[in-house]
């Protein structure tokens, strides 16, 4: 009859930091990053529902009319808000539902190639775009698009077509702004997925092909299914920024012919709250932006754990 086995012994506090400080010692520096940096200026959120005044402490301020609420009604009231919001979802979901797919397919086929040095090549080549700023690869779209000197209208008039407006018509130019998006991102967003499908045990595939299985069929039943966990996360960390979205890359692209379609939550924070001075209504509208972030987040995290895969948390 075989002896139980014993129980663990506790180890005291005192013992486990004197053996393992080092690791909480560099944890340390982040942590007062993130404390001096992130939450400390949470402080300031106040402002949304007072009157600010630059002259005055934020403890100061007098509470905005409305119970606080003057200004989230005025940012609802405001033409120019309301379509910032909607530029932002559209354009936000349109890099979700394009640009999500692309690093995953890219690192399926690489997956793939069997020569190693071009993948090698490859893979270099598309990492490249993501070091770019937004300010450098506009110029680059103003060299191929514009409509009477770009390199691609010339080519397509030179074969008898007319030149198209990528970048001064609203819908050919929210398709120019999600391609450069995709171009930019999609090399380096697959380094992720790589590394997820080099984690998949080989002895898989292997068996497939023992059981005749061809490429397409060992992609589709071993690699994206090994590679589910990782896209689940990231997809949930994308519609938690649904709202969000960088500053840079609008802004560069944006034109008095596109305002329309071009102007989104963060330039419009910009243009109103610091050129225009409005920063209790800017930061209501940011801290409205942060809040449905947060709600987007926690219901993907709970669809996904719902359905079976690992969320977040």
């Amino acid at each position: 009859m075989s002896k139980p086995m014993p129980a663990k012994k506790k180890v005291k506090f005192g013992v486990y930091m004197k053996r393992y400080w080092q690791l909480y010692a560099m944890l340390a520096l982040p942590l007062i990053y993130l404390f001096v940096f992130k939450y400390l200026p949470m402080v300031y959120v106040q402002i949304a529902f007072k009157k600010y005044s630059i002259v005055k402490s934020i403890w100061q301020l007098p509470l905005a009319k409305n119970h606080g609420f003057e200004y989230f009604i005025k940012a609802f009231g405001n033409n120019d808000f309301r379509y910032a919001l909607r530029n932002t979802l559209t354009l936000n979901l349109l890099d979700l539902l394009f640009g999500f797919p692309a690093p995953i397919i890219f690192a399926l086929i690489l997956n793939e190639l069997c020569f190693q040095r071009y993948k090698k090549v490859v893979q270099t080549i598309t990492y490249m775009p993501h070091f770019l700023s937004w300010v450098i690869i506009y110029s680059l779209a103003l060299q191929l698009l514009t409509p009477e000197t770009g390199f691609i209208n010339m080519l397509i008039e030179n074969l008898g077509g007319t030149s198209i407006p990528f970048l001064n018509d609203p819908a050919h130019w929210i398709g120019s702004y999600i391609a450069f998006g995709i171009w930019q991102n999609f090399g380096w967003g697959s380094i992720i997925y790589l590394a997820a499908i080099s984690g998949i045990n080989p002895e898989l595939y292997e068996a497939a092909a023992v059981d005749g299985a061809g490429r397409f069929r060992k992609m589709w039943h071993i690699t994206l299914p090994g590679i589910r966990p990782t896209i689940v996360v990231l997809l949930i960390m994308n519609l938690g920024n649904i709202l969000g979205g960088g500053f840079d890359r609008p802004f560069a692209f944006q034109n008095n012919l596109v305002m329309k379609v071009a102007d989104v939550i963060a330039t419009y924070v910009y243009r109103v709250g610091i050129k225009g001075l409005q920063f209790s209504l800017t930061t209501a509208v940011g801290l409205f932006q942060s809040v449905v972030g947060v709600v987007f987040l926690l219901m993907a995290n709970w669809l996904s754990r719902k359905l079976g895969d690992r969320g977040i948390w």
